[in-house]
């Protein structure tokens, strides 16, 4: 049957594609023919809640109902937001993002940004659906800190001559770069798991297995530093430690996920929203269907792989300086959540932005002179039990460049007896916000356990594309 008959039986449009899907899958399960299309589809049209669960028309089902609600859905649900120092794009980009119709809740971050469809800092709450966009690029993305039995003075003087064997761990205990590997890969029993999931995690196994405890480009970052613990925490009791944080995620392998199904779902937007530019980077993908399914599965598995990758990258620095952990700590963000709130299950998209149920611990970072923070969640309701990610950019990679110069942040780390190994011009200071102004923002969010300041850093400094 084709897209001129589909019509004539009174299928919308933007509806025809998936009848049509559906109309194959219904050919290839070779049925003995007692459903006719000319008489089925005019009853799915009438009815479509009655063929949610149908092995060839379910998808067909719930895009007929999304449609009609789309259709019938023009104001945005509203948001709240933390902090002033929000760029009026990014506020805009948030509201737009409210205007999909499986919204339920949202909320706009203190370190929030301009990103792709749902902005840095950006978080949203959807029933029954997805949106690759709004989980990110850099899939499960995660902060990883190991608190250290070094010696707090050696890092504390933080001279290039004492601290050579923190210095080479850093250099050689991961790689850095946009598309870097290892000649010699590191295994981890996340690579023993079921890849074949779906396809596109079956070709990016292998780039998977040679970047396994690699850091990537960007606002990427492994560093050694100072952790105060004004109390006991983690097990440990009050006072300093030398500790090693790190910032990355899913690399390569979680950009291909992003990029295979961000395309499905774009095809699958209806034209109401597929010809707003706003929206275009916002195709979602119901929960319910086998594209949904399947970026459900790569997306957590993309979430393990970036744990692991953090693990290969700790373990390796922290052999290398000759360092015993006594304690860790890690949380993603750039993921998609199942939870509860408003009495729904609704799928929380955090992309920048740090889960803080009620006393869930995460690490909130600044910049490379700046603190990060162990901080423990209060679970507050409006922000859908999240917080900041970071100090949130000020200026676009581009401003930076064009803005800063490195002989004024040289002397700045230099004050802050901050040594910096590697990094971009892109990543100084100046071009982002004020952490502690952005803690301040979100005081009824998140209380401070703990506080890091960096002494030692790494980042890209080869000029690579950004990958965060």
């Amino acid at each position: 049957m084709n897209k001129k008959r589909l019509i004539g039986l009174g299928v919308p449009e933007d509806c025809v594609p998936v009848a049509i899907e559906a109309l194959q899958r219904e050919s290839r399960k070779k049925s003995d023919g007692s459903r006719r299309p000319k008489q089925l589809i005019p009853k799915i049209l009438d009815a479509p809640e009655l063929y949610l669960t149908d092995e060839c028309y379910a998808e067909f089902a719930q895009f007929l109902v999304d449609w009609r609600h789309e259709d019938q859905t023009s104001e945005p649900i509203e948001y709240r937001q933390w902090g002033q120092d929000i760029d009026e794009k990014s506020q805009t980009q948030m509201t737009h993002a409210c205007r999909l119709p499986m919204a339920v809740a949202a909320a706009l971050m203190p370190d929030a940004h301009l990103g792709f469809g749902l902005p840095i800092g950006g978080v949203l709450a959807l029933e029954n659906a997805v949106v690759p966009y709004a989980v990110g690029v850099d899939i499960a993305c995660r902060m990883k800190m190991t608190i250290t039995d070094l010696p707090v003075d050696l890092v504390a003087r933080n001279e290039a001559s004492q601290c050579r064997s923190l210095d080479q761990a850093l250099e050689q205990g991961t790689l850095f770069g946009a598309g870097k590997a290892w000649k010699q890969p590191f295994h981890h029993p996340v690579l023993d798991e079921d890849w074949g999931i779906t396809a596109i995690t079956r070709q990016v196994k292998e780039r998977a297995r040679k970047q396994m405890g690699t850091s990537g480009s960007g606002n990427h970052f492994v560093e050694w530093g100072v952790l105060t613990l004004p109390q006991s925490q983690l097990g440990l009791t009050a006072g300093q430690y030398v500790a090693l944080l790190s910032h990355s995620g899913s690399r390569g392998a979680g950009a291909k996920v992003c990029q295979r199904y961000s395309e499905i779902a774009r095809r699958k937007l209806p034209s109401k929203f597929r010809n707003d530019k706003q929206l275009q980077h916002l195709g979602w993908l119901n929960l319910d269907t086998q594209e949904g399914q399947e970026y459900w599965e790569a997306m957590n598995l993309m979430g393990r792989y970036a744990s692991a990758n953090h693990h290969i990258i700790h373990r390796n620095v922290t052999r290398r300086a000759g360092a015993q952990a006594l304690a860790t700590l890690e949380n993603h963000h750039n993921f998609a959540w199942l939870e509860q709130h408003q009495g729904k299950s609704v799928y929380v998209h955090r992309k920048g932005a740090t889960p803080a149920g009620p006393g869930v611990l995460g690490v909130i970072p600044g910049t490379m002179a700046d603190s990060a923070f162990i901080v423990r969640g209060k679970g507050a309701a409006a922000s859908l039990h999240s917080a900041s990610h970071g100090a949130g950019r000020r200026f676009s990679r581009t401003e930076a460049k064009r803005r800063f110069q490195w002989r004024d942040w040289q002397k700045h780390l230099k004050e802050r007896k901050v040594r910096l190994l590697s990094a971009g011009l892109d990543e100084v200071p100046g071009a982002y916000k004020n952490i502690h102004d952005v803690m301040a923002a979100q005081r009824d969010l998140v209380e401070i356990v703990g506080e890091f300041k960096p002494k030692i850093v790494k980042m890209c400094g080869d000029g690579s594309r950004a990958e965060d």
